[in-house]
């Protein structure tokens, strides 16, 4: 997953679009798409900027979170609904993701290169465990955060 933590400086927004990402500004809040996934970044007060939504896949022109259920990964929706993802959403989850990093300068650890990280993960299936019945126990139901 991404550090949020580090901030971008001005130029470095401005730049993605002369990299192909589709750029949207509007008070201090930057949409960041391409590829059918997205990401959010928010102005600080000193003027940097930072990841409030980390890279995720776009399903009708919202934002997503990953969750890996153990047998299958899906979409999951801020309104609850839960979508099983296709491979060529995460290889474009992947790929948006790679794009974004080399763009602002964040390097890529080794796990996270590995493969798609995950908001949520689930891949206890033992019977009485949180996580046995994933649609009852999973972020699924979960507010969002932002």
């Amino acid at each position: 997953m991404w550090y949020v933590d580090k901030l971008f400086t001005q130029p470095q927004v401005e730049s993605l679009a002369a990299k192909g990402f589709l750029v949207r500004s509007s008070g201090g809040v930057v949409r960041i798409e391409k590829y059918n996934c997205g990401a959010e970044l928010r102005k600080e007060p000193q003027g940097s900027f930072r990841m409030t939504i980390i890279p995720s896949n776009m399903l009708q022109g919202q934002f997503t979170r990953l969750w890996d259920a153990g047998y299958q990964k899906f979409l999951l929706t801020n309104e609850g609904q839960k979508v099983p993802i296709r491979v060529t959403q995460l290889s474009d989850l992947r790929r948006f993701n790679e794009e974004l990093r080399t763009a602002l300068g964040v390097s890529t650890y080794y796990n996270e290169a590995l493969g798609s990280t995950c908001h949520y993960s689930v891949y206890d299936r033992v019977k009485g465990r949180t996580g046995d019945v994933p649609d009852e126990t999973v972020g699924a139901h979960e507010t969002p955060e932002h």
